[in-house]
């Protein structure tokens, strides 16, 4: 296969087939570089190399009705995390202000939970309406599946964009949680998109999925047109049902990624939870495909140091992007 070449039908609007999808994973390792190459040609093509910075803040650990296997803050995980409930709308504005001091252009507010209460509604609203009076941010909430209304609320408080993963494909859902149903994921992406936010979904690699799975969920994302996806990669945590899966090679997380930029390539493709310890000393190498990344830690494992991530991103020649608002995925169309 001439990576490059396929590349150049996906500039001029191509679609991957399934079987190109197929072929693309399940080639010879020694086309990984190359597939990698030819990835950065699209990402060059939509975002040059700026590389958009995202920081999130856990207003709250643990507490959480759902059986995600993955999950060290599911009701049925053991594992020894520090569990408290919301933040006060103070310490989530601290949280933005240490974002924006590293320079990062999206701020996320996360929750754990099935969807948010009144009261976590209510606290987010305030800091999101405090955090954009005084800071340039873009706000990303994640506070679970959504009841009707809330979406609407969130968007007249300022936040701009909601991140929902779908996490895997639709076929493999039922091996990773019981709790509620992908179609639940889906919907709450619905209420955001006609809300008006910008909506933000994305994947955890290494449950156990077959290629074909990693093909349906990029296909779901392609469908659900998400704006934003961020690419985790199994953090296998003791205590979680999934304790004893061992963690990616690099080069298969090079692979995923540059197959997910093949598939989606006018998103913001974000390399996210997990990419440390999998990814491990091949991290630069995912932004020829990425565009984004998380700084700092992430829910309940540790991520790299914000300052090696910036001092990573200088040494690729690449740069920050300076306005989270000046350019976006969701102004590109590609039409199939």
């Amino acid at each position: 296969m001439n990576w490059h070449a396929l590349a150049e039908n996906v500039l001029n609007g191509h679609q991957l087939t399934d079987q190109e999808c197929l072929d693309f994973l399940q080639a010879d390792s020694k086309d990984t570089l190359s597939q990698l190459d030819a990835a950065y040609l699209i990402r060059h093509h939509y975002y040059g190399n700026d590389v958009k910075l995202n920081m999130l803040i856990n207003t709250k650990s643990g507490l959480c009705p759902e059986n995600c296997r993955y999950c060290s803050q599911s009701s049925e995980s053991d594992a020894p995390i520090e569990k408290y409930r919301m933040m006060t709308k103070d310490e989530i504005v601290k949280g933005a202000k240490r974002a924006a001091e590293l320079g990062a252009g999206t701020f996320c507010i996360v929750a754990s939970g099935r969807g948010p209460s009144r009261h976590e509604l209510a606290t987010v609203k305030a800091a999101a309406k405090e955090i954009k009076e005084t800071l340039p941010l873009k706000l990303c909430g994640c506070l679970g599946i959504l009841a009707d209304n809330q979406a609407e609320e969130l968007k007249e408080a300022g936040i701009d964009r909601y991140n929902h993963n779908i996490n895997t494909s639709s076929e493999f859902h039922e091996n990773i949680v019981s709790t509620h149903t992908f179609d639940d994921r889906v919907g709450t992406i619905e209420k955001v998109k006609q809300a008006g936010m910008s909506p933000c979904s994305g994947v955890i690699i290494g449950m156990g999925e077959s290629f074909e799975h990693i093909v349906s969920m990029m296909r779901s994302l392609s469908s659900l047109n998400t704006d934003s996806i961020p690419i985790n990669f199994l953090h296998a945590i003791d205590g979680t049902a999934f304790a004893d899966k061992e963690p990616l090679t690099p080069m298969w997380c090079l692979r995923i990624v540059a197959l997910a930029r093949f598939m989606l390539p006018t998103k913001e493709i974000r390399i996210a939870g997990g990419r440390e310890l999998n990814l491990r000393s091949l991290q630069p190498m995912a932004l020829y495909a990425a565009n984004s990344i998380f700084l700092g830690d992430y829910l309940t494992t540790s991520g790299q140091e914000a300052e090696k991530d910036l001092k990573m991103i200088e040494d690729l020649g690449f740069v920050v992007e300076k306005d989270a608002f000046a350019r976006s995925a969701e102004h590109f169309e590609v039409s199939y």
